[in-house]
């Protein structure tokens, strides 16, 4: 708290939290530490980025008075967040039963005679508080994350998987092309089954024929089984 005569001031710097786009409010209290009326006035080296409220008024005897600073929402931060806005608080004696009402710039007028107590203040900006981190399952206090010492175990991990399953998409795939093969000379091989039986048949049918007749057609005879010779032949290779 300043040291003046007439007022009492708390802070000395005025500390806003400070963040993009967002209006912050700063407290002041005044105590007049005197048995008389005290007129005040807030100014400030940048009116268009604070609003005081209030900027003016009077301090009863012994008792205190709140002033609320507000800075303006910003869209960019300052360079290393520094600030270089000053307010300076005017204080003077006023009459006895003085309201807010009678509070005129005259009075503080120092050229006229009157005795005028000034009190820089300094702005500050500080970092807004950040949320604890959270505190993995399982870990111990005091204890660094456990995630963070495996990262590069996890990535490893992470790429063996990937790797085992693609490798399970190509034997799955090779897989599937040989049953797709054997079920192709599976039917071809039944196909040559059933031409086998067919010939079978017409060759017994070709026989008996062939008995009846006294043997005409035993030529056609030698030639099918010629062929059922080859057709067997082709059966065993697959």
């Amino acid at each position: 708290m300043s040291t003046g005569e007439l007022l009492g001031i708390e802070p000395l710097e005025l500390k806003f939290p400070f963040e993009l786009r967002k209006q912050i409010a700063c407290p002041l209290q005044l105590l007049n530490k005197t048995d008389n009326y005290v007129a005040f006035k807030v100014k400030t080296t940048n009116p268009k980025k604070y609003c005081v409220r209030p900027n003016t008024g009077v301090v009863l005897p012994r008792s205190t008075c709140d002033v609320v600073v507000t800075m303006q929402a910003q869209k960019e931060a300052p360079p290393d967040m520094q600030c270089r806005d000053k307010f300076l608080l005017q204080c003077v004696k006023a009459n006895d039963g003085a309201t807010a009402k009678d509070v005129t710039a005259e009075m503080f007028n120092k050229e006229a005679g009157h005795v005028v107590e000034e009190c820089k203040l300094r702005v500050i900006y500080v970092s807004p508080p950040q949320p604890p981190s959270p505190v993995r399952e399982g870990s111990e206090e005091g204890s660094p994350p456990r995630g963070s010492d495996n990262g590069h175990a996890n990535a490893a991990e992470f790429a063996a998987a990937a790797r085992a399953f693609s490798e399970g998409l190509e034997a799955q795939d090779k897989s599937n092309e040989a049953r797709a093969l054997i079920s192709k000379l599976t039917a071809e091989k039944n196909s040559a089954i059933q031409q086998n039986n067919k010939l079978r048949q017409e060759l017994e049918l070709l026989k008996r024929a062939s008995s009846k007749s006294g043997g005409g057609v035993s030529f056609m005879i030698v030639l099918l089984i010629g062929l059922l010779g080859i057709i067997m032949g082709y059966i065993m290779k697959k």
